[in-house]
Formats: C-alpha cells, structure tokens, sequence
C-alpha cells in the first residue's frame, strides 16, 4: 500500500488583536522582499539608482496586488464579486449575523498581477525617464522566484490541488477530501525556481548579448507555458469550467505565450542589428 502524504497544515500561523496571521501573506511578502533583495544587487550592477528601486518597489506592488485581485474577481467569480463589490478591495465577509469578520483576500490571479506590474512598469517608466524594455528584462530575472513563492503559499492554503492520482508522490489534502492528488503546486513552485535559475544564469553569463526584451519575453513564455500544462493536472477553480476544452487558467495563458516569444525574437533581431550597427 502507497502511504501518500497527508497534508492538513493549517493556513492561520496566529492571530495578534483577531487578526489572522498567515502562511499564504508571509509567503506572498517573503517573495516580493526576497525579490526587491536580489533587484538591489542588479540594479547596483547596472549602476542604476536605488531610490529608483524604492519607487519601482512601491508601483510593482500596488500593480501586482491590484491587477491579481481585480483579474480573479472579474474572471473566476463575477457573479459573486458583483454581488459584493466592497470584498474586491477590502480584506472581509458577512457573518450570519449581518457583521464582517476578517477574512484575508480570497483570491489572486497570477496573469492579473502580471498584468497588473506591467502597467505599474509604464508609470515607473514615465515617472523616472529608465527604460522600460530595460526595466523589464531586470524584472524578469526575479519573477521566477517571486511565483514560486505564491505557489508555495497556495499549498500552505491547500488550495489550487491537483487532480486525483495514484503517482507515490500523491498529496492527500485532508482539508479538501482524503484522495491522494497531483501537489500541483509544487509541480509549479518547482517550475519556476528552476525558471529563477535559468535567469539569472543567463544573466551572469550572456548579459552583453541578451537584451531589449529578451528576458522578459522569456520569462513570460517559460512561465506561462509551465502553467498552460500544469493546469491539465489541476482542479478547476471554478464551477463553469467543467465543460471546457482547456480551463481559463490555460485560456489566460495564451495571450502571454504569444507576446513572451514576440519579445524573444524581437531582442535577438534588436541586439542582433545594435551590435552590427557601426560605431
């Protein structure tokens, strides 16, 4: 017999004052923290300023939150959000008793907060005359990490499971169901840590002659093909998904798919006709 692993971590770490402490928010501010660390080594590298960091740091949060919250509601639970638009911006539910209580933010979409970065990007760009191309490929190379912490903080959630399996590293979420299930989201956390290594290696290594989007096209498309094939092997989130050819995870993928290998070809062909150029 198959001892899968039976997985029932509870999401609330503690409370301080009834507010509830999680793994899913101390995971979700570890990553970006740990993100805005590595980006001060690089901007240092790229004799950018810091207080540029500072400013990028504010807008890339406020972008990444806004757009991942605004995306779920409005794609993954409309009809519900609509009927209660003051959860979309505020951290609450109704108890049976017509109060709210503290409930977290139930809901954060990964293409809405990338989304949700870019535009933030735009304003960055215009408030401090860097470039964007530029800014985003230095993005790019921290983005891995950041999305694999989320997806960690998602199993702290036992949240976004897999679909049943007998495979022997099957996950049982005893807060869901006692089926042993894909852990997909290790499957993704793991895809994207390995997508972090291959960035910065690529960084280290070929900085000279990977530029003008090339990392952020391949970030994208790496990302997002990982995500497009771990959804097969993933619950649906939500109920109207049932009856579709590929789920709306996987339908939000493609528009990034297609514009990742966009930015690719077009950094090599840019790079490419910048090194030919004379001087």
């Amino acid at each position: 017999m198959i001892d899968y692993i039976h997985w029932n971590i509870d999401p609330e770490i503690f409370k301080i004052l009834g507010i509830s402490i999680r793994y899913y928010g101390v995971l979700f501010v570890g990553g970006l923290i740990l993100c805005i660390y590595i980006l001060n080594w690089i901007f240092k590298n790229e004799s950018i300023p810091l207080v540029n960091l500072e400013k990028l740091s504010v807008y890339g949060i406020i972008g990444i939150f806004a757009g991942a919250r605004l995306v779920h509601c409005l794609f993954y639970e409309p009809s519900y959000y609509f009927s209660h638009p003051l959860e979309i911006i505020l951290p609450i539910q109704p108890t049976a008793g017509g109060r709210y209580k503290f409930s977290g933010f139930q809901g954060l979409a990964s293409h809405g907060g990338t989304l949700g970065l870019i535009i933030a990007l735009i304003i960055y760009a215009k408030k401090t005359k860097e470039s964007i191309i530029k800014t985003i490929d230095l993005l790019a190379i921290v983005a891995g990490i950041g999305a694999c912490f989320i997806r960690l903080a998602n199993l702290m959630n036992s949240e976004i499971i897999g679909t049943p399996t007998n495979v022997p590293w099957a996950f049982i979420f005893v807060r869901v169901d006692n089926l042993p299930r894909h852990p997909a989201q290790l499957y993704e956390a793991i895809s994207y840590l390995l997508i972090f290594g291959l960035m910065f290696y690529l960084y280290k290594t070929r900085r000279e002659s990977l530029k003008n989007g090339f990392f952020f096209g391949l970030v994208i498309t790496l990302i997002f093909a990982a995500r497009f094939f771990i959804e097969f092997v993933k619950e649906n989130q939500v109920g109207f998904e049932d009856g579709m050819t590929f789920n709306m995870g996987q339908i939000l993928s493609l528009p990034y798919l297609v514009a990742g290998i966009g930015f690719i070809i077009y950094g090599l062909i840019k790079t490419k006709m910048n090194t030919q150029r004379p001087t």
